[in-house]
């Protein structure tokens, strides 16, 4: 294997272990010779999750978030094939076998991987690109289940490779999350937004705009939170996530449900002073009193969102960190993503909350990551509170359930 161990402080952060890593990258490669026999070349390519910093469902209403891109990565060794073949093998599932030549939708595809790479293919196709065959084989440690995005990183590094091996990289980062997204909506058949795909794509810390959704304005930060003192932690909570589909797709249905008592589409359009002048008649027209705090959550998020980029820029990390805790305030009484109405009994994420502001207390925050209802917390935890944070929620939620994250300074890439 050719020594890519120069890369990996971009890849994982300061905290890695280097003999871990040279072992994960061996493996892949005998895994690759023992599905599809030995090749004189291969590449080996990297795709990180991600993780919401802030803007707690905001993009599908166009609004504002900064994501950052993180040190648990999907990594695929690759060959190229002399055919229209696509061939993957991802640990742990079935193997993939796609041939791009056909780009049409296949409706017993929907909710599959091949459909993913159908998808991409025909995106590259679309913009007049090159795509051709190849077989790789994947691994990864991006958390199923917790938020981080494992689903947009597959689909990111599947356009990296087109983008590499047929294409000299010809395509930006956010380029290559639009192509994800597309075969996320159209061939997979999920709506999504693209705060996943550009945050598992673009590498760092960045702030997104999505007032225009085909052309989000995205800006970098530099910014290191361990330059600060401080560690960004996510604790799964273990929670049930079966039988929550109508509680995420009602967020956005509901404040949808108040742009258009504006005559808009999405609350992108509303301001903040218009929405409280009108609060009564609004409480009246659609007799919801949910969705007139969601919508207050949105607004009120936006605004901190361009706060906490400001604070950032400015270095100011104590601002920062007021905006994160009221993010998670917000979520918490106003948006109410951090337990399900239908299972009241099952508040894993409260009680996360609840014992990381008892060890915390006013040293660090925390917040609901992503979604909600189930799944993880984000917790901003200083240096000599670490070991006890972790600890605790260990014995809380089961060994291994809190995981310290490092920002991936690297876009989604080719390694060698």
């Amino acid at each position: 294997m050719k020594d890519i161990s120069h890369l990996y402080q971009g890849l994982y952060g300061t905290n890695f272990d280097k003999k871990d890593m040279d072992a994960r990258f061996e493996s892949l490669l005998k895994e690759h010779e023992r599905q599809f026999g030995a090749k004189k070349d291969v590449a080996l390519f990297s795709t990180a999750g991600r993780t919401e910093i802030a803007g707690n469902h905001t993009d599908h209403n166009l609004g504002l978030v900064i994501t950052g891109t993180i040190n648990l990565d999907t990594i695929a060794a690759v060959s190229l094939r002399d055919d229209s073949r696509v061939i993957l093998k991802s640990e742990g599932f079935p193997v993939d076998d796609v041939d791009i030549s056909d780009l049409e939708i296949k409706e017993n595809e929907k909710n599959t991987t091949s459909s993913l790479i159908r998808g991409i293919a025909a995106a590259f196709k679309q913009r007049g690109l090159k795509t051709g065959g190849f077989e790789a084989n994947t691994t990864t440690r991006v958390l199923k289940g917790s938020g981080l995005s494992s689903s947009a990183a597959i689909e990111v590094l599947i356009a990296e490779i087109f983008n590499n091996l047929f294409n000299e990289d010809k395509l930006p980062p956010v380029e290559l999350a639009k192509i994800s997204q597309y075969a996320e909506n159209v061939y997979f058949g999920k709506p999504s937004g693209l705060m996943d795909q550009i945050g598992c794509a673009n590498g760092g810390i960045v702030g997104i705009d999505f007032k225009d959704a085909k052309n989000p304005e995205v800006t970098a930060l530099d910014v290191n939170f361990k330059d600060y003192g401080y560690n960004l932690v996510i604790v799964d909570t273990k929670g049930n996530h079966a039988d929550l589909t109508g509680e995420y797709a009602a967020v956005p249905a509901e404040m949808k449900m108040v742009a258009s008592y504006f005559g808009k589409a999405v609350l992108r359009d509303v301001s903040l002073e218009e929405f409280i002048a009108k609060m009564a008649d609004i409480r009246k027209e659609i007799n919801n009193d949910r969705a007139v705090l969601r919508t207050y959550h949105y607004l009120c998020e936006n605004e901190r969102v361009k706060a906490m980029l400001q604070a950032l820029e400015n270095k100011d990390f104590d601002a920062y960190l007021k905006g994160v805790q009221d993010s998670g305030n917000s979520s918490f009484r106003f948006l109410q993503n951090v337990y399900a109405s239908s299972a009241p009994f099952e508040q894993g994420l409260s009680i996360g909350i609840a014992l990381s502001e008892s060890i915390l207390k006013d040293k660090g925050v925390v917040r609901v990551h992503g979604g909600g209802f189930a799944g993880t917390i984000q917790a901003y935890v200083p240096d000599d509170l670490l070991n006890e944070y972790i600890t605790k929620m260990d014995n809380l939620f089961g060994k291994g359930s809190a995981t310290i994250l490092a920002i991936r300074s690297l876009p989604t890439c080719r390694l060698c």
